[in-house]
């Protein structure tokens, strides 16, 4: 065994093709669907290795890691020749300048020294590749390809096959660059080409070089657009917009609103907006093609109506106003220099011709604005109009906390949601936010003030809280009283139960207690088992297994305790470090111990106690019984312990009077023992000897053996008990 560890695997290196004429060692290899038959030499030293080895080549992957290594080649023919060679192809999608080789034998398990690090390719493809933008196939009119200023495109290869299995070098103007996929973004002009990065000593002769494409970068225009007037444009005027470039040969397409409203045309460097066409405003660009197939974008002008403008509403359409109050009433406008004039109920207001009015008074009011001053004449604008009115009554809508669940949250916030004033004919207003705090407020709780709450709001953190909740208010002459508002909260006092076992044990008597520390007092509570309701004991004794728990109704809530699961006793918790049958050896002793129960008692086979400990320690044969309590369960295991003496009984005994066994000797636990009786039978089956404490003196001198070979019966006996029997063949 040690012999065969002494192996040393060489480092595998190239090796002459046999099938090839002269010298062929490799330094690279070249493969392709062509050629891919290489070899590598292989030595190493005695001693031997077994019968049952394989010698196994391995590569290594391109960077010359063995992490994943690759089986190039297996032979189990070579276990006595210390100088053969391997023969192997290269894999297909073996890329790289950096592999390495080396031999692994299996019996023993060794591993070679690494090889030099060798450039090797396979030559998957080895045509002239063929470019174009995008990939599409598609080669332009004398290779050339027009760049647009801030634009980009892509070159990519579109006739090799699985492109991406390829390492590229691409090249701008015979300048190598950094790319290797088989597509190039192009951002710059120059003569662009590529070809498959087969490694300096295969990318020659795989000729992969492609067509090249001339990349022709096109200088902005810099096209801007310009106003020849103003932009700003009343009814019948109009504005000839000019782009700075005027080109004959230049195709010029004029856009309003990013939509194109020419078609391209020549020349058309001028575009006319006429205001007497509807829909004239809006955002005007042109976009212009000159030489090269480049559409360059201008600037945006922006031509608006001077004879239109906006008038908005800034308050409500619909107010509330008391007695004695005011509001005031504001618009807003886009028109050049505006005049302004207020109405009520139709009739102009005297000196209402600012942009806000205060008032006093119930009606419907609306502000009429003109332009004066402008280039042109507009038609009066009216705004909205805002109706005013008196209350004849309020509502309070009273809600809880988004998050309220009732009997789930243990407290939320209540507050007043919603006022809304009603008027005569009936129409309700929203005005939370203009009297939220006008009103003097009290809440309510089944019937009852709560104490200091004024506020629009009371927080409730307590199910000693829950009822029915109303928000009183007042205003002036007005009294309100909420809708009613039920809230339900759980009680935040966490019930707690426990069992004092977690199993239900087999055969027992009783069963598992479960109680709480809960004060249950005047409360109505039930206890659950697995989701049904079985009793309403302030405690419970359970025999089954199953999931409990207390349900207790508190504050209009029912409180969940925790879950007690009882479950069926498992013994096997109760473990002894030995087996069940023990064999004593005379004179000595052993100690049992036990783990897994609570506590222990041993007894032996009178039913005595010996010991009440998780150990014992046997001196004597005998039969032996632990009860052990677990989880509250008794649990039993028993020993058998036989003793193996250092002698066995015999069975035969010589009376010839030389001294040598001429009497029948029994081992210590059986002789000069009171409690141990010794029976001898003659072949009738006649009882010759009956005695306690055997002193080892059968036969006597004066016992007569009538024939050679006789044959007589024993018994050992402890009490009731045998534990010995067979027989005694006396040679005389």
């Amino acid at each position: 065994a040690t012999s065969l560890q002494a192996q040393v695997l060489n480092k595998p290196e190239p090796a002459d093709n046999p099938n090839l004429p002269g010298n062929s060692v490799w330094t690279a290899a070249c493969a392709s669907a062509d050629f891919n038959e290489y070899f590598v030499n292989f030595t190493w030293n005695p001693p031997l290795v077994a019968s049952d080895n394989e010698f196994v080549l391995e590569l290594s992957d391109a960077n010359g890691d063995f992490d994943s290594p690759r089986e190039l080649a297996r032979v189990a023919d070579k276990n006595t020749n210390f100088d053969f060679n391997f023969e192997f192809s290269i894999p297909t999608d073996v890329q790289g300048d950096n592999y390495k080789f080396r031999v692994i034998s299996t019996n023993p398990s060794k591993t070679s020294l690494e090889s030099d690090t060798f450039s090797m390719y396979y030559i998957g493809y080895n045509d002239p590749i063929l470019i174009s933008k995008d990939g599409s196939g598609t080669i332009p009119p004398g290779g050339r390809i027009a760049l647009c200023a801030g634009e980009s495109l892509n070159l990519a290869t579109h006739n090799v096959p699985d492109a991406e299995n390829y390492s590229f070098n691409w090249y701008r103007s015979g300048t190598p660059l950094s790319e290797q996929s088989n597509s190039l973004d192009v951002v710059d002009s120059g003569m662009y080409y590529v070809e498959i990065d087969y490694g300096v000593n295969c990318s020659g002769s795989a000729n992969t070089l492609s067509n090249t494409i001339e990349v022709v970068a096109v200088p902005p225009l810099n096209v801007t657009i310009s106003a020849a007037g103003n932009t700003s444009l009343c009814t019948g005027d109009s504005v000839m917009l000019n782009a700075n470039i005027n080109e004959p040969t230049y195709e010029y397409t004029w856009f309003q609103n990013n939509i194109a409203i020419t078609a391209p045309t020549l020349g058309a460097s001028s575009f006319l907006v006429d205001a007497s066409i509807s829909d004239f405003e809006g955002e005007y660009h042109v976009a212009v093609k000159g030489d090269e197939p480049c559409a360059e974008i201008s600037n945006a002008i922006n031509i608006t109506n001077a004879g239109v403008f906006d008038v908005d509403l800034v308050n409500e359409t619909e107010l509330i106003i008391l007695p004695g109050q005011t509001k005031t009433l504001e618009v807003t406008t886009t028109a050049g220099s505006p005049v302004y004039q207020w109405y009520k109920d139709g009739t102009p207001i005297s000196d209402a011709t600012n942009a806000t009015i205060t008032i006093n008074d119930v009606g419907s009011y609306y502000v009429q604005v003109s332009q004066s001053g402008g280039s042109c004449a507009a038609s009066p604008i009216d705004s909205d109009t805002t109706t005013v009115a008196l209350p004849v009554a309020f509502e309070f809508e009273i809600a809880p906390g988004v998050s309220y669940v009732a009997c789930s949250s243990t407290s939320t916030k209540v507050g007043l949601e919603l006022i809304n004033a009603v008027t005569d004919n009936g129409t309700r207003i929203n005005v939370t936010t203009d009297l939220i705090d006008e009103f003097s407020l009290q809440w309510i709780l089944d019937g009852v003030d709560v104490p200091a709450a004024t506020s629009s709001s009371i927080t409730l953190n307590d199910s000693a809280n829950n009822g029915d909740y109303v928000l009183e208010g007042s205003l002036e002459s007005f009294n309100v009283s909420s809708n009613t508002l039920a809230i339900n909260l759980l009680s935040a006092d966490d019930i707690v139960i426990t069992s004092d076992a977690v199993a239900v044990c087999v055969g027992a008597t009783s069963g598992v207690e479960i109680t709480t520390d809960y004060d249950l007092t005047e409360l109505t509570f039930e206890w659950i088992k697995d989701g049904v309701s079985f009793s309403t004991d302030a405690s419970i004794e359970v025999t089954e297994t199953g999931d409990y728990h207390l349900s207790v109704e508190k504050d209009g809530c029912s409180l969940q305790s925790n879950t007690v699961t009882i479950v069926p006793f498992d013994d096997s918790a109760l473990t002894l470090d030995t087996d069940s049958n023990i064999l004593l050896v005379e004179g000595s002793t052993k100690i049992v111990t036990a783990s897994g129960a609570d506590n222990y008692s041993w007894y032996n086979e009178a039913n005595q106690l010996v010991v009440e400990d998780a150990s014992i320690t046997i001196t004597e044969p005998g039969e032996y019984l632990l009860i052990a309590t677990v989880s509250g369960c008794q649990v039993s295991r028993t020993l058998s312990v036989s003793l193996k003496e250092n002698f066995a009984i015999p069975n035969v005994i010589t009376v010839n009077g030389d001294g040598i066994n001429d009497l029948w000797i029994l081992p210590n636990s059986y002789s000069n023992q009171n409690d141990v009786t010794v029976i001898i039978y003659n072949e009738k089956g006649e009882e010759i000897v009956n005695q306690t404490n055997y002193q080892n003196n059968w036969p006597q001198s004066s016992t007569a053996f009538t024939r050679q070979n006789m044959i007589f019966y024993f018994k050992i006996k402890n009490g009731v008990k045998t534990l010995k029997q067979g027989t005694i063949t006396v040679i005389r």
